[in-house]
């Protein structure tokens, strides 16, 4: 369809544009396209077109047209696993997670965070 700006993953995809009219006109190539080629349906419900400027929640972020940042329930989870279960393993998989997005502000946070759970764990011990 040659969509300049698309986010994809397995079955599921977002497709950016700022013409509506666009994204109406293709829509039924793509529908085509996957029935006849991939043999896969649109499920009807999870089909829209809105508007990116409150931006697009996909698979755990908020996806804006140049940036994202992760959904809020994500960032929940994160907090919570981490207070609960503390090892170098999560820490690793939560910093990695956050470098593909704007999150400068909550790396911080986490960094933070570690320091001062081991110095208290320090003086604990």
């Amino acid at each position: 369809m040659k969509a300049q700006k698309y986010i994809r993953y397995a079955d599921d995809f977002v497709i950016f544009s700022a013409e509506r009219d666009y994204l109406l006109c293709i829509l039924p190539l793509i529908s085509d396209f996957l029935r006849k080629r991939l043999i896969l349906e649109l499920h009807p419900k999870k089909v829209s077109i809105n508007t990116s400027a409150s931006g697009i929640d996909f698979l755990g972020w908020i996806h804006f047209p140049d940036y994202r940042i992760p959904r809020h329930a994500t960032i929940r989870r994160m907090w919570k696993r981490i207070i609960d279960d503390f090892s170098k393993e999560t820490f690793a998989s939560y910093r990695g997670l956050l470098s593909h997005g704007n999150t400068f502000g909550l790396q911080n946070d986490l960094s933070n965070f570690t320091w001062l759970f081991h110095d208290t764990r320090k003086s604990i011990i």
